[in-house]
């Protein structure tokens, strides 16, 4: 197959996808899932129209996601913006969906990326985001999910895990304000806590509530980002620290610590100081050190460098972070911010600079940019 050609057509059928109503951010993506197809049918049956083949098979995957997402914003739209606490609601068959979805068939990573983009509302680039990876290899890995699981009979539910990974990333890209859907990954983890007696199904939801009551002190009136150390915490949600905790305490005590648990652990010592200096940064460490063991991810020790820079000092935060891959998503912004407390503003500027071209939203690029200006500005006095 000439791959030139398929590349050179793109522009034009992104072109005609746009005139035909679609907005340019859902042409792309369904103009990406058309190439994917083409790379794996062309070869052995070409289209006489190529052109004319990706339109269609295109249009047609605009519109299959056009309706998902109608569906999405119809069950978006029964729920309030602050999830209340207790009980949950009657079910719907939102869950059920994510449990088919993350179909026996996939590997767990497969069928949460299928899971995030078929019935979360995710696009494709915030799911990479989410793994690491590129934007392309996740749209190749969601399509071979999909064409894993066409033609299976979805009688086979997925396991609690892989669930609990999506309900996981899905709340992740509603707090960060990309998308507003905290308050239904809220609402799903609850009717999963109520009908699965698991410790870790109790320590996502535990995770949420303690995140979200900090909700409406993370941004300023201006929409400008508030780091927790400067957040005004009598506009926490007590009440819902309170039910986060107890939850977290209920499944610490069952003694089957997991990733969600020890996560849950650390926001529920942030929600606990009455100050940002009263932080218990020595237990954090400890949790940190746990979820490094159940996790090894890079990102946790990323997060560990920080606490241990609060803990011991900025010289030990940097000797942490000098052990860990400089492409790490907010590394450069973790870097500035320790070098700025050891008493280098020129280098922690420089990092700020650095961090803020590589920010994935408005609001953390700009407090970045910022803080490079405020210590640039510091050095010409």
């Amino acid at each position: 197959m000439d791959e030139a050609l398929v590349r050179s057509l793109t522009p034009g059928v992104l072109t005609i996808l746009v005139r035909r109503g679609a907005d340019f951010a859902a042409a792309e993506d369904a103009v990406q899932d058309a190439l994917i197809e083409a790379f794996r049918v062309w070869p052995a049956a070409p289209p006489r129209d190529p052109k004319g083949w990706l339109v269609t098979v295109a249009w047609r995957k605009f519109l299959d996601q056009a309706r998902a997402d109608s569906a999405r914003r119809r069950r978006e739209d029964l729920v309030e913006d602050e999830p209340p606490p207790g009980p949950a609601p009657g079910l719907d068959d939102t869950l059920q969906l994510y449990f088919l979805c993350a179909h026996p068939s996939l590997t767990p990573s497969s069928a949460v990326a299928l899971t995030l983009r078929a019935v979360g509302g995710l696009t494709t680039r915030q799911i990479a985001r989410a793994y690491l990876v590129p934007e392309a290899t996740m749209a190749q890995r969601i399509s071979r999910a999909k064409r894993t699981v066409s033609g299976v009979r979805f009688d086979r539910p997925g396991d609690v895990a892989t669930v609990l990974r999506v309900l996981y990333l899905v709340f992740n890209e509603g707090y960060s304000g990309d998308v507003d859907l905290a308050a239904e990954a809220i609402r799903l983890t609850r009717q999963l806590a109520a009908a699965i007696d698991h410790p870790e199904v109790a320590g996502l939801l535990a995770l949420m509530l303690l995140h979200h009551a900090r909700r409406a002190s993370r941004t300023g009136p201006d929409g400008s980002l508030v780091p927790l150390a400067e957040q005004d915490r009598s506009r926490w949600d007590t009440r819902m620290i309170a039910e986060g905790v107890e939850i977290l305490q209920a499944a610490l005590s069952r003694d089957r610590l997991g990733e969600f648990q020890a996560q849950a652990a650390v926001a529920a010592l942030h929600a606990d100081a009455p100050t940002a200096g009263e932080t218990d940064w020595v237990q954090i460490v400890e949790w940190y050190d746990e979820l490094a063991r159940l996790t090894d991810s890079p990102v946790v020790r990323l997060n560990r460098a920080v606490a241990l820079g609060e803990a011991d000092g900025p010289r030990a935060g940097l000797a942490a972070l000098a052990a860990l891959d400089d492409s790490l998503p907010r590394y450069a912004a973790v870097a500035a911010y320790l070098h700025e407390r050891d008493g280098d503003p020129e280098a922690a500027a420089r990092l700020y600079t650095e961090a803020a071209r590589k920010a994935s939203n408005l609001a953390e690029r700009d407090y970045l940019t910022r803080q490079a200006a405020r210590l640039n500005a510091g050095r010409r006095r």
